[in-house]
């Protein structure tokens, strides 16, 4: 809501705050306390182990950063980020290219001093400040085998949908309604609303904190879905944060284990729950009810076998916020593979359309030459410093396929759960399994320990599989 005047003015605050920030966090002393607390580590219970673990890790990533950095960053971040979304609209990668040059190199300095205190390298580094325990060593097998994977699954999906049409309905679809939809299956799905709420914004976005989680969505008069299946993700997000572990609210082990864990609560419940048939089957008569117009115009439109149809379609893209869950790792690995290049140099920033539009091409046949907008510019992340965290989104569909599948194999009777509204026992697997356990695990051990395995793109093939080429039959 800030108007755009006030962003230098933001920028400087914010660069003050995060300053206060770090010189309360990285104050003298600390040093002592920790190596004093180490030497009492055995006698403290497993989750309080766990909480001296994560206070440690937060204190020698701000300690490796001298403050005028963290100022620097700051301010430049805000800027560059202001910046962008004055000349994304424009497609004007030439006057931005400045400000994100200046980001690039503040973050190289950041990344190398991460780095050298944390022995990792430099990209490691900023990957392990979104993700605990990330390495791109371990992520690049698993890309590339999506990779592999991937154009041979689209290529079959987009012949098997071309036979399979889908009813189209035609709105408008009032704001009003779309909001009473979503805040009714906000509802069933067990949102919590007397801690959270839903609002509207240029760009859906979860944040708060568990007593207070807010949602935001936005809405097109033309297409309902859209707003629908960003409500339904981002209340993913929510009910995760909502059920973090109320005894240790507030302190470091009670809080979201890492970002991919987050991404792969909100998948779940979108892509595994909600776009997938016994769903859709509770879901589609609310659907109906919302726009008694257009189901009385267009009632095929919301059968549930329409309804599947239409939010299981393949459709190569140049955007990833709106790419299908087919094509949206395509989008993930070329981002990891420029932004590794970005921070290691041998990338530099004014070559970034030019590779973006390459990487594309090789992906999915798109280009974005000339067309940066819908290129190297459409994400906020890189404007905002936020390197190292695309990952965590490929990751957490990875995550959440593998969740699902364990969770289905505990619960014989979950999808007839599903198609009768009923979510208890999803909720309470999921629980005990990821929200009650904070940050208390590693990601590894949380993903092993819930699921019998380490993390491997096996469980995504096989939905990818079943979805868009065999169909569900539950």
């Amino acid at each position: 809501m800030m108007p755009t005047g006030g962003g230098p003015a933001r920028a400087e605050a914010l660069s003050v705050l995060r300053g206060l920030i770090h010189q309360h966090t990285t104050r003298p002393g600390l040093d002592d306390l920790f190596a004093a607390a180490a030497e009492e580590e055995a006698n403290l219970p497993p989750w309080q182990q766990a909480n001296l673990r994560e206070m440690n890790r937060e204190w020698v990533r701000a300690s490796a950063l001298p403050l005028k950095l963290v100022e620097a960053m700051s301010q430049a971040e805000s800027l560059s980020e202001q910046a962008w979304r004055r000349l994304r609209p424009e497609n004007d990668f030439a006057s931005f290219l400045p400000l994100f040059r200046e980001v690039v190199r503040l973050k190289r300095e950041a990344s190398q001093a991460w780095a050298e205190r944390l022995s990792l390298s430099p990209y490691d580094a900023l990957m392990d400040g979104f993700e605990p325990g990330a390495r791109a060593n371990q992520i690049a097998p698993l890309f590339t085998r999506l990779r592999a994977f991937l154009p041979g699954l689209i290529a079959q999906a987009l012949e098997r949908q071309a036979s399979e049409p889908v009813a189209d309905c035609e709105g408008p679809f009032s704001v009003e309604s779309q909001r009473g939809l979503a805040l009714q299956l906000m509802h069933r799905l067990g949102f919590d609303f007397e801690h959270g709420r839903l609002d509207t914004s240029h760009h859906p976005f979860c944040g708060g904190v568990p007593t207070d989680v807010r949602i935001t969505t936005r809405y097109s008069t033309r297409d309902y879905s859209k707003s629908l299946m960003s409500v339904l993700h981002e209340s993913g997000h929510a009910k995760y944060e909502q059920n973090l572990p109320s005894a240790w609210l507030g302190q470091p082990v009670g809080l979201a284990r890492g970002m991919s864990i987050h991404e792969s609560q909100s998948l779940l419940t979108e892509m595994q729950v909600c776009r997938g048939r016994a769903f859709l089957e509770f879901a589609a008569p609310f659907i109906a009810e919302a726009f008694p117009d257009v189901a009385t115009r267009a009632p095929e439109a919301f059968t549930p076998e329409n309804l599947f149809r239409g939010l299981a379609r393949v459709k190569p893209g140049l955007i990833r916020v709106d790419a299908d869950e087919a094509t949206y790792p395509c989008h993930i690995v070329l981002r990891f593979e420029l932004e590794k290049r970005l921070i290691d140099g041998s990338l530099q920033p004014e070559d970034v359309p030019e590779a973006w539009d390459t990487g594309m091409r090789d992906a999915l046949g798109l280009s974005t030459r000339g067309n940066d907008r819908d290129g190297c510019m459409q994400d906020v992340h890189w404007p905002a410093g936020l390197f190292g965290y695309f990952p965590a989104y490929t990751l957490g569909a990875l995550t959440a396929a593998q969740l699902f599948r364990a969770g289905r194999r505990a619960l014989p009777q979950l999808s007839e759960q599903l198609r009768c509204g009923e979510f208890h026992g999803l909720d309470t697997w999921l629980r005990e399994k990821v929200w009650s356990q904070g940050s208390f695990l590693s990601t590894t051990d949380l993903v092993e320990r819930a699921t019998g395995s380490v993390l491997t793109t096996e469980a995504f093939e096989q939905h990818l599989e079943f979805r868009y080429l065999q169909r569900e039959s539950s």
